[in-house]
């Protein structure tokens, strides 16, 4: 068994490998399609896209723009490149028109205005490829309410179509949710002034996401960006990772970073209607701009204001400002164990939101928060499930159900530990042994340092040993079996006290 140390290794020197190896691929191409242009004014060859970017990956497109100011004979002219772009065997996206012409369609193709926001001068008449740079970023600017909201829409829809990356058994690394193209997003809305551009987080994701796909294509020797099970263990051990699950955790996480830094950049980017105020919405939290952040008499002190600060934004249905959540990271108190029954009291409130719970969790997982005020998260954070049968990893599985469980709290004796014993119920998975029974003792220990009382410990320790019991009853057993209904009776018996009406 590969150890942590060899493993990291292993990861950084395949990762170097493929990045040096795009960027003298990079090179290569800039010197061979520069050799093809003959050397004449008023003409430039341009690359848009992956070779602009230079991130061109094995399988991957060319996409060249050959610019002109209206000179004659610019088709052979343009034949001297692609033909021998086309003989060398590259799947090769090409154009050609004039500075005004590539505006024009820019300006009416979405897709075409993302690509050439990125324009970058391969060869020729430089001052061309810098008027259209110049152009385009022009006209993106004035019309950036128009264009970002039409951005928005495009990635809804395309989200819709793709699903999320972070979350898929086989992911589209470039279109799905959190894939390589948001980051291309996230770009696009930095062009516009309007939000500023992928931070390092971002970029680190974006660079582990463009790995994976240049190890896919190495692969497979094709170009399809869809991660098929078949694959995956393949890829990992291009990547120098140990095998698919290991791969599909660092997806996630990379996939997860991008997503958040995304939803946030889309919101800046709608248009502000009225005045700016600041209105309270709980202890310690205020909106502002359609974001909670921390009141100006919030005492970072106090054990319970980050869950109590995430409580409020998730009652209030708003997400939680970036910079307040890297506040709360950097400064805040983490409660100490007994935690106060404030803090307590705070963290089932979060979960009682039911699904705006969901953003609010995940940003303070963005920002290690939630590993630092629950240490054995880090086990389940991010843990695929290679099955079909879930839909999530362990850790947003947990924080779903958390959410569910929330429409029930009315029907139970004791809505907290209905709460807590839903976001624990998979916390044994990674762990050695059964998880269930690993679980249970996990969620003694976390009971115990949320301060519960120990009969309340008990119960959540015996929730989550049993969470199985009715599912597997139900699913494998004879319900008309007379051992069947005592083997359910004595776990539910074994409920201390009145716990065992959460069950009803």
């Amino acid at each position: 068994m590969r150890s942590a140390r060899g493993e990291a290794h292993g990861l950084v020197t395949a990762r170097a490998a493929l990045a040096a190896a795009r960027a003298e691929r990079a090179a290569d191409l800039d010197r061979w399609l520069g050799s093809l242009l003959p050397v004449l004014e008023d003409v430039a060859l341009v690359a848009v896209g992956s070779h602009a970017r230079r991130e061109l990956t094995p399988g991957g497109d060319l996409d060249l723009v050959l610019l002109h100011r209206g000179r004659s004979g610019i088709a052979e002219i343009a034949g001297r490149v692609w033909y021998p772009v086309w003989d060398s065997g590259l799947r090769l996206d090409h154009s050609v028109r004039t500075v005004h012409e590539a505006r024009t369609v820019a300006r009416g193709d979405l897709k075409a205005a993302l690509g050439l926001l990125s324009a970058r001068w391969i060869a020729g008449d430089r001052s061309l490829a810098d008027e259209l740079r110049t152009g385009v970023l022009t006209d993106w600017r004035a019309d950036a309410t128009a264009r970002l909201a039409e951005l928005s829409q495009l990635c809804r829809e395309r989200w819709e179509a793709q699903g999320e990356l972070a979350f898929l058994l086989e992911p589209d690394l470039k279109e799905a949710r959190g894939g390589l193209r948001d980051v291309h997003i996230l770009h696009a809305v930095a062009a516009s002034w309007v939000a500023s551009g992928p931070d390092g987080r971002v970029r680190a994701a974006h660079d582990l996401l463009l790995d994976v796909r240049h190890a896919l294509h190495d692969v497979t020797g094709r170009s399809s960006d869809r991660l098929v099970l078949q694959e995956q263990d393949a890829v990992a051990h291009a990547l120098g990772l140990a095998d698919a699950n290991a791969l599909l955790r660092s997806l996630s996480a990379a996939a997860r970073t991008i997503t958040y830094a995304t939803s946030h950049a889309l919101r800046r980017a709608k248009p502000r209607r009225g005045a700016i105020e600041r209105r309270p919405v709980g202890d310690g939290a205020v909106e502002h701009d359609g974001e909670v952040v921390l009141a100006r008499n919030a005492d970072l002190n106090d054990p319970a204001l980050i869950l109590r600060v995430a409580a409020a934004a998730a009652h209030a249905g708003l997400p939680l400002a970036p910079a307040t959540v890297d506040r709360l990271a950097d400064r805040a108190a983490v409660p100490a164990p007994p935690w106060p029954a404030a803090a307590r009291d705070a963290l089932v409130s979060l979960l009682g939101a039911g699904p705006a719970a969901i953003g609010v969790w995940e940003a303070l997982d963005q920002a290690d928060l939630i590993v630092r005020l629950l240490p054995e998260w880090e086990r389940v954070r991010n843990r695929p499930q290679r099955n079909p049968v879930h839909r999530f990893t362990v850790d947003r599985h947990l924080v779903e159900t958390a959410a569910g469980a929330a429409a029930l709290t009315r029907e139970v004796a004791r809505p907290d530990l209905l709460l807590l014993s839903a976001l624990l119920h998979d916390i044994g998975k990674g762990s050695p042994g059964d998880h269930s029974t690993t679980g249970a003792v996990i969620a003694h220990d976390i009971g115990t340092r949320l301060g519960l009382p120990e009969d309340d410990v008990r119960v959540l320790e015996t929730l989550v040993r049993h969470h199985l019991l009715l599912p597997e009853t139900a699913t494998r057993r004879d319900i008309d079996d007379p051992m069947t209904v005592q083997t359910v009776t004595a776990a539910v018996s074994a409920v201390p006290g009145r716990g065992r009406e959460i069950l009803d």
